[in-house]
């Protein structure tokens, strides 16, 4: 394999998120490779995508990475600069938004996430910056993409904290309570993971280049759901690379 067509774990994810976005939605992105994600779609097979910041800036085509969601580059060309009432209250509640990109400190089986505190002993001994808008998006998005590392720990059988709604306690628990959408892909440094359609537990559909389904049960804290042969994810394009190493993220802030 030559150099330019090597890649790392974080350009995989971010090629294997862009090709789950369809021309025409409207998405809410953060900052790192979510917004990289909706950047290489807008690039190459959906250019009618259109990304919104949780902050209230609409459609931004920035042409330099940013370093926090309230860096200006991040805004060049946005169509309209609002506020999170806008956005929250306005876009997501009314059904506008499409997509939803998340990422925790944890993701259970049936895709709930916990981004508050983990847990020792039944006691919190690590604590994050919790919900922000995470739960309004899994509670209220059209479709929810996670994105995350594969560890263990990650991946425990039930979250120490639910601060974002997946299927809940699955089945037809989260239709129950009243809410749409919900989680449909699960993109690691190892595979693309989705959600059984009965059960809502969450199964292995591809194992990224090199990767052993096993290695990704092993890296799971409870048992996936798969049947058959286990497909591999398609690696990244030359095109796709050269796009975000040239254009998107050329100084390597996101995708080292």
């Amino acid at each position: 394999m030559s150099k330019s067509q090597r890649y790392s774990p974080s350009e995989m994810m971010v090629v294997a998120a862009s090709r789950l976005l369809r021309d025409g939605e409207i998405v809410l992105v953060g900052l790192g490779l979510p917004q990289l994600a909706c950047l290489l779609a807008k690039a190459t097979h959906a250019p009618g995508l259109r990304m919104v910041l949780e902050i209230g800036v609409l459609e931004p085509e920035p042409v330099d990475p940013a370093i926090g969601i309230a860096d200006p580059r991040l805004w060049y060309r946005a169509t309209c600069h609002t506020s999170f009432t806008e956005t929250l209250g306005v876009l997501l509640q009314g059904g506008r938004i499409d997509v939803g990109f998340l990422g925790g400190a944890q993701v259970d089986r049936f895709g709930n996430i916990n981004s508050t505190h983990v847990c020792q002993n039944g006691r919190p001994v690590r604590r994050f910056r919790g919900s922000g808008g995470a739960c309004d998006i899994a509670a209220l998005a059209g479709r929810v993409i996670i994105i995350t590392p594969h560890e263990r720990r990650r991946f425990p059988e039930r979250v120490d904290y639910r601060t974002s709604p997946g299927f809940l306690e699955g089945g037809r628990s989260r239709e129950a309570a009243g809410l749409r959408g919900g989680p449909v892909h699960v993109i690691t440094d190892l595979a693309v993971l989705g959600f059984d359609a009965e059960t809502r537990e969450m199964r292995l559909i591809s194992v990224h280049p090199g990767v052993d389904p096993e290695a990704v049960q092993e890296a799971t804290g409870f048992p996936l759901v798969w049947a058959g042969e286990i497909q591999t994810t398609p690696p990244p394009s030359r095109e796709e690379l050269e796009i975000l190493r040239t254009r998107i993220d050329p100084h390597g802030w996101y995708l080292r």
